[in-house]
């Protein structure tokens, strides 16, 4: 009896665990945690399963705002899913309202740089990303912070700007090839041919097979 008792425990910890790890168990999880789950799904190229997730985490999230309950994560973290599920103008919404309770919160200020990018509003994505990279120099995002700030400078023609936002977030982040091909393409723009060559070919070191930046390393050595 104590023996079968015994296998009777363990098949229902093996239900139990088997279901934590199935978007059908998200609701153990956490908001943080469905989160990273979501994200790790998306990695996967999993993006059914990413988004039960994610919208787990966005329910919970929901949820502790319609009980008095949401704190700073609260906000940060429905703005990073919603910008997982380019969600970009709820990010704003939701991230504006964050921003009234917790205006030191730059997590948010990061994350609302980059919908407003995406949205097109390169003004408004310019004032968080400045904001964000005035307050936290430094900062856990601080690198794409400045890529983006390149990348705004670089749509607005403003080259040598767009040169040194590029650098500086590369001196934070130098494994990228994309960003390095940015930088090429905004001194060949100004024509600094030399360092131009170098970005395209530490770019091409990270990413062999990144045809625009060999397209672009070929025309200057051509010339």
């Amino acid at each position: 009896m104590r023996r079968f008792f015994g296998i009777i425990v363990c098949f229902l910890l093996i239900i139990l665990h088997a279901e934590a790890q199935t978007p059908g168990g998200a609701q153990s999880l956490n908001a943080l945690q469905n989160y990273r789950r979501g994200r790790d799904f998306e990695a996967q190229n999993r993006s059914n399963e990413a988004n039960v997730h994610y919208n787990e985490a966005i329910r919970i999230c929901l949820d502790e705002v319609s009980r008095n309950a949401a704190t700073r994560e609260t906000y940060t973290i429905i703005t990073w899913t919603m910008q997982r599920q380019r969600r970009y103008s709820d990010v704003v919404t939701w991230g504006e309202r964050g921003l009234r309770i917790y205006s030191d919160e730059y997590r948010i200020v990061e994350t609302m740089g980059e919908a407003f990018f995406y949205l097109g509003n390169y003004e408004r994505s310019l004032f968080y990303m400045q904001r964000y990279t005035n307050a936290l120099p430094e900062g856990e995002r601080s690198s794409v912070a400045f890529f983006f700030i390149g990348e705004i400078y670089r749509l607005a023609r403003k080259y040598y700007h767009a040169d040194i936002a590029y650098t500086t977030a590369l001196r934070f982040e130098p494994g990228i090839a994309l960003w390095w091909y940015r930088l090429a393409t905004v001194r060949e723009q100004i024509g600094d041919r030399r360092p131009a060559i170098d970005a395209y070919q530490q770019s091409l070191r990270l990413n062999p097979n990144y045809s625009e930046a060999r397209d672009g390393l070929d025309r200057l050595q051509s010339n």
